[in-house]
């Protein structure tokens, strides 16, 4: 896949989708309505940029004209360039500030430490076993 960037508008319809599941314009708009409100073409467009970067897929609604969108990708695919991405332009590729700018942004609970730590366990047993 080609890297790309995505603005913030863009980005905001993908985590709408990613919470959604899958919607049509108008649901996006009105779930998005909110935080970031815009019109029906608007939408359409931000939907086709996406479509056109393979991250959104459509088909056809069951009643009407509309279409249903949905990621096109796994999700964790998209996030995973998306956080990519993040960390080359905001942090110069050091991860370690992401995280740092994260942990200072919102504190983890007890059970995300909890999780963090099997997951710094899991790196560290692959990391020997790659360097064995």
């Amino acid at each position: 896949m080609t890297r790309y960037s995505l603005p913030p508008a863009e980005l905001d319809v993908i985590a709408c989708l990613h919470r959604q599941g899958e919607a049509t314009a108008a649901r996006l708009r009105e779930a998005m309505q909110g935080y970031r409100p815009m019109s029906h073409g608007a939408m359409v467009t931000l939907l086709k940029r996406l479509e056109a970067k393979n991250l959104v897929s459509r088909r056809k609604g069951p009643v009407g004209k509309a279409f249903v969108y949905s990621l096109a990708q796994r999700r964790s695919s998209t996030f995973r360039n998306v956080v990519r991405d993040l960390v080359q332009r905001i942090f110069h590729g050091d991860g370690a500030a992401l995280v740092a700018s994260l942990f200072e942004t919102k504190p983890p609970t007890p059970e995300e430490l909890e999780k963090i730590q099997h997951m710094l366990d899991d790196l560290r047993a692959k990391g020997a076993k790659e360097r064995k």
